[in-house]
């Protein structure tokens, strides 16, 4: 037996939860390509002036840049049946109903702390701790970095949107609200 989804989400919102799970890619796009020996433009004694594949340093901004995307992933299951009800293939939880709050409180958490982090950086982008240091990007890698790392900054508003869509949808007493076999 199929268990179908509570109530559809909005095509608005569906919107919204694409938009967020794509927001870390550019960044992680920027930061693969220095972990693979792109010159990113920095220069001096910063530990990005001179990354090589293979070293620890690479190794973790490939590893980051995976679990951004993995984390920018699950927000499209607050707009899918997988958000509802566990996908089969788990073991334990395949198959039964995904309880609203076990996804609305992580993501609600990640929405706040991006919210938080993508505030402070936009803030601080140019002070000298971080690119106005020297040996930071200038030109045209300076650009090519602002405008990777700007999707970040809708990342948090963006989750905290679908999350409360999700809470709302899940959560609000309407009728057709209870699953039902499809």
């Amino acid at each position: 037996m199929r268990v179908a989804m509570e109530r559809e989400p909005s095509r608005r919102v569906v919107r919204l939860a694409r938009l967020a799970a794509l927001a870390p890619l550019l960044t992680g796009l920027w930061r693969i390509a220095g972990a693979l020996g792109v010159p990113l433009g920095f220069s001096g004694d910063d530990p990005l002036a001179d990354v090589r594949f293979g070293s620890a340093f690479s190794l973790y901004m490939i590893t980051l840049s995976v679990f951004a995307e993995v984390l920018g992933f699950l927000t499209l299951g607050l707009v899918r049946r997988w958000g509802e009800v566990a996908p089969h293939w788990l073991p334990l939880i395949g198959g039964k109903r995904v309880p609203p709050l076990a996804a609305v409180i992580p993501a609600g958490l990640g929405a706040a702390v991006l919210t938080l982090l993508g505030t402070l950086g936009a803030i601080g982008w140019n002070d000298p701790g971080n690119m106005g240091a020297p040996g930071s990007p200038t030109g045209v890698a300076y650009w090519v970095m602002t405008a990777c790392y700007l999707p970040l900054v809708a990342w948090g508003p963006l989750l905290a949107v679908v999350t409360v869509a999700y809470h709302r949808r899940r959560n609000v007493a309407a009728p057709g609200r209870r699953l039902v076999a499809a």
